[in-house]
């Protein structure tokens, strides 16, 4: 039975999500945090979506066996691909995210939006659905970011690599005149000292991290499942990937020591019974 000493389950592609974490960490102290970093499968972003599909049920799957009592889609190509069936399959609060594009209308001054994302996400009918509702209000630029998740991935934020592909990326952004620039992958976070250098200062750059810990919180005080005030909270994190050098990248990105666990064999490997959905 579900109560509200339960941990709140999170995933993601690989460790992109941790920018989700450590927001909800500091929004949410006192929950226990279960974090799986699918790095064996990693990056979602050019996957097909039945794929994306079939890990959400299966890290999911995992997690209710762990009696996480919510579920958080720390990954917009997995909340884009996945997140409706989830809802339609599962009893417990899940949350996604996605790109935040109503406040980035709201904000931009220039009237020029630029957006980077995956190109999963920017292919997907959710993110379609999401510009025809908020784009209308400003010019909307759309930038898919391929190779820009793999540098997180490899704990490779300041490298020549990953800098050529900023550049690359934002240039064309720039030069139309964006002064929002909205993130639309979770590992994308970890770069916003490098984009803003690129940018320049007068250039806002918006990460969803925030309202999605705001939105946990709702939906666990809806629900009365909040943990006790004076709970201490604390996390685990689970990985598909191998384990050291994915421990390492995580401390790198974290700034703290992190104790990682393999996910056990039934959570490597997707299975037609992950997919019994409710039609």
């Amino acid at each position: 039975m579900t109560n509200n000493n339960n941990p709140v389950g999170m995933f993601d592609s690989g460790v992109g999500g941790l920018s989700v974490l450590q927001h909800v960490r500091a929004d949410l102290p006192q929950e226990t945090l279960f974090y799986v970093a699918d790095s064996g499968h990693a990056p979602y972003g050019n996957q097909p979506a039945d794929f994306i599909v079939r890990r959400a049920f299966a890290i999911t799957e995992f997690l209710l066996e762990r009696r996480v009592k919510a579920v958080v889609v720390a990954c917009n190509t997995a909340t884009a691909a996945a997140i409706a069936r989830m809802r339609a399959h599962f009893s417990i609060p899940i949350i996604g995210i996605e790109p935040a594009l109503k406040p980035a209308v709201a904000a931009t001054r220039s009237g020029v939006v630029g957006i980077l994302a995956t190109g999963n996400t920017v292919r997907s009918d959710k993110f379609a659905a999401l510009l025809d509702q908020h784009g209308q209000r400003a010019r909307v630029i759309v930038q898919p970011c391929p190779g820009l998740a793999d540098c997180v991935e490899r704990g490779d934020l300041h490298g020549p690599r990953c800098q050529i592909l900023l550049a690359r990326y934002l240039q064309p952004l720039l030069a139309e005149g964006a002064d929002t620039l909205v993130l639309g992958c979770t590992h994308y976070p970890f770069l916003i000292p490098s984009i803003q250098r690129l940018a320049g200062p007068a250039v806002a750059i918006l990460d969803p991290s925030p309202a999605v810990a705001r939105q946990l919180r709702r939906r666990l005080e809806a629900g009365g499942l909040l943990a006790e005030i004076h709970a201490t909270g604390g996390a685990r994190y689970f990985t598909s990937g191998p384990l050291e050098p994915t421990a390492g990248i995580m401390e790198h990105l974290l700034g703290h020591p992190v104790r990682l666990e393999a996910l056990p064999a039934h959570a490597l490997h997707d299975t037609l019974e992950c997919l019994k959905l409710k039609t």
